[in-house]
């Protein structure tokens, strides 16, 4: 019994939740509108929900209109913009009405924005692109930003306004930084092709972090130059030292092994019948265990320059490694003594270490993600 109450509690709970009443108590009125539309389109008699519309829906237009009235009175740069958004929010909730006909029974006439709408939409968009004007006259990158912003956003509302599009695209020039990340000069010959896979990757990376739409652009020199830019506000340098590749070492480890094997053996009890007993054998084997191993590691440089400025604005060091390591080995004995791990050194073989351009990559990796990981967050600051 109370099992049933509780759950008719939960379900009361739940239809005031979908009826938008909780919102509407709260001075949600587009919320509890959207919910009681909502609750109506499945259940047309819903006494809660076409409550809910038809108290919340003069109360949402009384104070929408207030929004506006005090807008339009207001001193605030961007009062069509809020005027705009309030008059959209108003048309959402025709619509909500409109497209379900026991919603329209209770409101027949939802009040929709039309012409008056485009009027709006003219002068909020103009009043973005004054704010465009205003910001880009000034000298700073952040104000070039913020120019930015306004522009697109004059553009978005009216499409193609006034000359928003190509104001957007001087804004954007003055607002990115750009930069240069230099080839990385290596520490032999033998590494020159893994070092300009590693740059390569690290520029796309890069690229990836902060696409061309972004405020911060990344450049090899080539492209700086096929884009004329003599001026970079910043250059990466990024240099490997220290790079070594290790001599091969050689250890071997010998243990013996033992294990009790449990199995059901037949015991002879009769001249016919035999019975099953439980017998434990101990079973022993010997393993050696032999491992080869080359380790590598080093330095990357790293360096972030104010090119213009000739200072210096980050200096930092990632370090790598990485050992390449076999194992193989050789067993004498009952089998049933391993273990899976030693099984399988067992099925490995002895091989030759990489070559050192191999071991040049692999140390690489790790530091190509903690390299890309400093470069993001020292460059988000800019985006």
């Amino acid at each position: 019994m109370k099992n049933f109450i509780y759950l008719l509690i939960l379900a009361f709970a739940i239809s005031a939740c979908s009826s938008g009443k909780k919102a509407l108590e709260e001075g949600n009125y587009l919320e509890a509108i959207e919910k009681a539309v909502n609750r109506l389109s499945n259940d047309a008699g819903n006494k809660k929900a076409r409550q809910v519309l038809s108290e919340g829906y003069p109360m949402a237009m009384e104070y929408y209109q207030e929004e506006i009235d005090q807008a339009l009175s207001s001193n605030d740069r961007f009062k069509w913009g809020i005027t705009l958004g309030v008059m959209e929010r108003v048309n959402r909730v025709s619509d909500l009405i409109r497209k379900v006909p026991a919603a329209r029974k209770i409101i027949p006439s939802p009040k929709t924005y039309t012409s008056e709408l485009n009027d709006v939409r003219e002068r909020a968009a103009e009043e973005r692109y004054q704010a465009g004007l205003v910001s880009i006259e000034r000298p700073g990158r952040e104000d070039a930003k913020d120019a930015y912003f306004h522009f697109r956003e004059a553009d978005r509302l009216v499409p193609s306004y006034k000359d928003a599009l190509g104001k957007m695209q001087i804004a954007k020039q003055r607002a990115t930084i750009k930069v240069v990340i230099e080839p990385i000069p290596v520490p032999s010959k033998r590494y020159e092709l893994s070092a300009e896979f590693f740059y390569n990757q690290v520029i796309e990376r890069m690229n990836q972090k902060f696409p061309s739409q972004s405020f911060v652009n990344f450049y090899t020199p080539e492209e700086a130059e096929r884009a004329e830019l003599k001026y970079p506000d910043m250059v990466v340098m990024l240099e490997f030292y220290d790079f070594f590749v290790g001599n091969l070492n050689h250890f071997e480890e010998e243990e013996i092994l033992t294990r009790d094997i449990t199995k059901e053996v037949p015991v002879k009890v009769g001249k016919d019948s035999v019975r099953y007993e439980t017998q434990t054998f101990r079973k022993q084997g010997k393993i050696r265990v032999i491992t080869d191993e080359v380790a590598s590691g080093g330095l990357l440089n790293v360096k972030i320059e104010d090119f213009q400025a000739e200072k210096l604005l980050q200096e930092d060091r990632v370090p790598g490694e990485f050992v390449w390591r076999n194992q193989y080995g050789i067993f004498v004995g009952d089998e049933e003594v391993l273990t899976e791990h030693q099984i399988h050194i067992l099925n490995n073989s002895a091989v030759p270490p990489p070559p050192p351009q191999d071991m040049f990559i692999e140390f690489t990796r790790p530091i190509y993600t903690r390299l890309t990981d400093r470069l993001t967050r020292f460059f988000k600051r800019y985006d």
